[in-house]
């Protein structure tokens, strides 16, 4: 029997899976406890897992496993599955595409879904100004290509990032990402000319946007120079930093400082990106526009791409040829992308995304009325984040933090923990999960630290 057949008989996927919590076995179980075995002896240890499962199915707000039992999905596959897993417009798409061809490569053949995706992605990011896409396989690569097309428009060489930032696991990538462990520890020597300025955390730094901001502005200043700077990167809401929410006006003002310098302002909105925060992109939300905007989980309803979309101008920098990759925008992925979309802007997504995180942050600023331990609750749409202290010191807490998430597993609610201390857990559920199974989520999260 295979591990998909283990399966009671329900949908093999899809949104048509029953959307319930099911324990059947402890977590994990005997089958899961065998392919977590393999996977000890044929995958490299570096290659961790946060829910010790093996997923056989998936849709609307749960995940299914080899031994039946069910889970609650609150992480999305860290925000990639916003659709739900297995949309049945995606997964229409993507067999349409398997059936007619699988690759080309768009650099030898190029096929109209590239374009089409390309034309979709420069219509719905922000700002009204004529726009150009390039499309990759991963946040990081589009972080990479994002850098090279701004070091070639301005003919400058140090890039910004900030403080808390995540931009991916590459060399380049982890030179502007900021936590040590995992991502960068022992990898080293990383790229040159990479420089970090402090970022608006309003719930340990206390000041306004435009103080904030003012204050990376100088050190930028002082430590690199405008005259030598081609780019500053950031995520309008940070992801692995720990969902920090900048305050209102810093934003609008690193913007405004860029146009006066010459310096391309680039938005990494791979994980805020496509409904997640209640807009299309959290720039929306903040008002400001980017030169550059980095893309990718969400973009595809589960498949690999990722895009850099901007000002025409800037795009056209790179020479014939300095753009590219064997599989960038591979015709499954973007018929996946096109589909999906579709899903966004027809379905309602955008507006279900602000309702679950009306439920989110309900919720669970109850729960910090009735527990110290709970710092802060912050973030956008179906992008929220419950920050764990010391109720005494007000001092991250990771220990609590990984003791509630592991709880949450355990009994079948599977939770996602970030933040550079290691003390928050980031709520990102499909938006398509029903309000009843989010609230079930969110009462074993409770019971957990109740119990912590």
């Amino acid at each position: 029997m295979t591990a998909i057949e283990t399966v009671t008989a329900t949908p093999l996927g899809g949104p048509s899976l029953p959307q319930e919590r099911r324990l059947v076995t402890s977590i994990p179980g005997p089958r899961s406890h065998e392919l977590l075995a393999r996977k000890a002896a044929a995958v490299a240890a570096g290659v961790g897992h946060t829910a010790p499962i093996e997923a056989v199915a998936a849709g609307g707000g749960v995940i299914v496993d080899a031994d039946g039992n069910s889970l609650i999905d609150l992480g999305s596959g860290i925000a990639v599955t916003s659709l739900g897993n297995a949309h049945p417009k995606v997964v229409e798409a993507v067999q349409a595409q398997v059936a007619q061809f699988t690759h080309t490569c768009f650099m030898v053949s190029p096929y109209e879904s590239y374009v089409a995706v390309a034309e979709a992605l420069n219509r719905i990011t922000p700002g009204d100004h004529v726009k150009k896409s390039a499309l990759f396989n991963s946040g990081a690569e589009a972080v990479e290509n994002a850098i090279k097309i701004a070091r070639k428009h301005t003919k400058k060489q140090a890039v910004v990032a900030f403080d808390h930032g995540y931009h991916g696991r590459t060399n380049l990538t982890m030179a502007l990402t900021a936590k040590a462990m995992p991502y960068k520890s022992g990898f080293g020597p990383f790229a040159s000319e990479i420089y970090r300025a402090p970022l608006s955390y309003p719930y340990r730094d206390g000041l306004t946007g435009p103080e904030a901001a003012k204050k990376a502005i100088s050190i930028i200043e002082k430590q690199v120079g405008a005259d030598n700077l081609a780019a500053v990167i950031i995520e309008p809401i940070q992801g692995e930093g720990g969902f920090i929410v900048p305050a209102d006006g810093f934003l609008n003002a690193i913007v405004d400082w860029c146009r006066a310098n010459d310096v391309v302002f680039i938005a990494d909105e791979i994980q805020t990106g496509f409904a997640r925060t209640g807009a299309m992109f959290a720039s929306d939300r903040f008002g400001i526009v980017p030169d550059l905007i980095t893309t990718a989980k969400g973009i595809a309803g589960g498949l690999p791409l990722a895009a850099v979309t901007g000002r025409a101008e800037i795009m056209d920098a790179a020479h014939t040829g300095g753009l590219g990759g064997t599989y960038g925008g591979n015709p499954i992925a973007c018929a996946a992308a096109l589909a999906a979309i579709e899903a966004f802007e027809t379905e309602g997504l955008i507006e279900r995304a602000n309702e679950v995180g009306e439920i989110l942050v309900g919720r669970l600023r109850d729960l910090q009325a009735q527990d110290p331990r709970i710092g802060d609750v912050r973030g956008h749409g179906a992008m929220i984040a419950a920050e764990f202290v010391d109720s005494t010191t007000g001092e991250p807490d990771a220990a609590l933090t990984s003791a509630v998430a592991k709880a949450c597993i355990a009994q079948g609610v599977i939770v996602l923990t970030c933040g550079t201390y290691g003390n928050v857990i980031r709520f990102l559920p499909p938006l398509t999960i029903p309000d009843a199974l989010l609230h079930e989520g969110i009462d074993v999260v409770a019971a957990a630290l109740a119990a912590a």
